[in-house]
């Protein structure tokens, strides 16, 4: 019976003493200091940058896309110039293309 309510004693101690050690407070300051230096950064979630970069991918899709259109409609307007927007065109389907394909990877 002494022996238990020793250990019972010592472990009371023990627990005390690591909750109030300074080693606990440093603990707790440096938890604080490092949450408001991120707080100031203004750091995004992971998800919120998943988010962004989905919609990235898509606007950067569209703006190509769009491009193409683009050089189609001026290549019909402007017969002359064809030989130069059919090259642009190429360049441009090679970027949605890419872009495709880049999303597809994701």
């Amino acid at each position: 019976m002494f022996g238990k309510n020793l250990f019972e004693e010592v472990t009371s101690k023990l627990s005390e003493t690591i909750a109030n050690s300074p080693a606990k407070d440093v603990e707790k300051n440096v938890k604080a200091m490092l949450g408001s230096a991120f707080n100031r950064m203004d750091l995004v979630t992971r998800e919120e940058f998943d988010i962004q970069q989905q919609v990235l991918i898509k606007t950067r899709t569209k703006l190509v896309e769009l491009e193409a259109r683009l050089v189609k409609l001026e290549a019909a307007q402007n017969p002359a110039a064809e030989e130069n927007m059919v090259e642009s065109a190429a360049k441009v389907e090679a970027a949605v293309e890419s872009v495709t394909k880049a999303d597809s990877a994701e």
